[in-house]
């Protein structure tokens, strides 16, 4: 994805980024993270559109370099650093608003949560759009699937909200569900890197060969909670 540059690539897009985040109370004074900023398009929205304190965190220095491109390009005051949310060297309780867009499937998934707990003032909002599977997958399934991606686990929503619960947030809600990855995203936005290997291609189009393989399995949901 880095290579591509794609804006936006968590299923639904900035569309649904927006219309999730229109029913938050978020303002000028808001301290807002977005883990895994990829190119930056979300922070940059919501620094535009609100006027908020947003810092924006990813490991890739490809995604990192783009996003500063972004903010630099429109003018916009967003931090930008390179990190992982598994150990993300700021203060306790430093952000009221956390936002995930198909991050932590990549991560270390109780590790990334408690740091995330931990990022937050008491009675701030973390939501999440992360990939979620709406039936059990077959050992065979599963493994396919991981291996692909790099992921250490496939999730169903229960197994979210466990974990949800575990690491002690409170007011966990399913804010929306679509049961299909065919539904992704039709509005992303790419920043082609000068030279893309031509692998990338091939993995590329076998990354929409296992979504259409297991339209049935794969979906996505949107989670929000308070710590």
């Amino acid at each position: 994805m880095s290579k591509f540059g794609v804006g936006g690539a968590h299923p639904g897009g900035i569309d649904l980024t927006k219309e999730i985040l229109k029913t938050e109370e978020i303002n000028k004074t808001s301290r807002i993270l977005d883990v895994g900023c990829g190119t930056g398009q979300t922070a940059a929205y919501l620094a535009e559109q609100y006027g908020a304190k947003v810092t924006g965190m990813d490991i890739n220095p490809i995604m990192v370099e783009k996003a500063k491109n972004r903010m630099r390009k429109y003018q916009l005051p967003v931090e930008i650093i390179q990190g992982s949310i598994e150990k993300f060297p700021v203060k306790d309780g430093n952000f009221d608003f956390i936002i995930s867009e198909s991050v932590l499937s990549f991560v270390n998934k109780p590790t990334a949560l408690k740091e995330i707990f931990r990022l937050l003032k008491s009675g701030g909002r973390f939501i999440a759009n992360e990939l979620t599977t709406n039936k059990r997958l077959s050992p065979t399934s599963e493994e396919e699937v991981k291996q692909f991606y790099g992921l250490d686990s496939v999730l169903m929503e229960k197994d979210w909200i466990t974990l949800l619960e575990q690491t002690d947030f409170k007011n966990i809600k399913i804010r929306m569900q679509k049961q299909s990855m065919l539904q992704y995203n039709t509005n992303s936005e790419f920043q082609y890197s000068e030279y893309i290997e031509p692998e990338l291609y091939a993995v590329m189009h076998e990354h929409f060969n296992i979504i259409v393989k297991y339209e049935d399995v794969l979906g996505y949901r949107i989670f929000s909670c308070t710590k």
